[in-house]
């Protein structure tokens, strides 16, 4: 007699585990992270768009994100469309943490 059918099927589970590693989660963890990126889009976020473009959000709608590539040059792209922020700008210090405390 030949090895059981548990053991035939063995072989096939083992290769599926391996996509499942090395190909489908990878997959999905960049998707989620991608979709955490677009969610958290705010304007004057500097951005590279899917075709290499570069600009800096001006405007958000649902599924549409302006950008201005260059001063007075706005460029509507979808959201989907943004690969990655580049830069955030950076918060304004308040004005009242400035020299407030400090005694000479």
């Amino acid at each position: 007699m030949g090895p059981g059918p548990l053991l035939q099927f063995l072989p096939l589970a083992m290769v599926m585990v391996i996509f499942y590693f090395l190909l489908i989660r990878p997959q999905q963890q960049k998707m989620k992270a991608h979709r955490e990126l677009i969610d958290n889009l705010k304007r004057n976020d500097e951005v590279m768009t899917g075709g290499g473009l570069y600009g800096r959000v001006v405007e958000l709608a649902d599924r549409i994100v302006t950008l201005e590539v260059a001063p007075n040059v706005r460029v509507r792209v979808d959201r989907l469309h943004v690969e990655t922020v580049v830069s955030a700008m950076p918060k304004p210090a308040k004005s009242s943490d400035k020299g407030e405390g400090k005694d000479k």
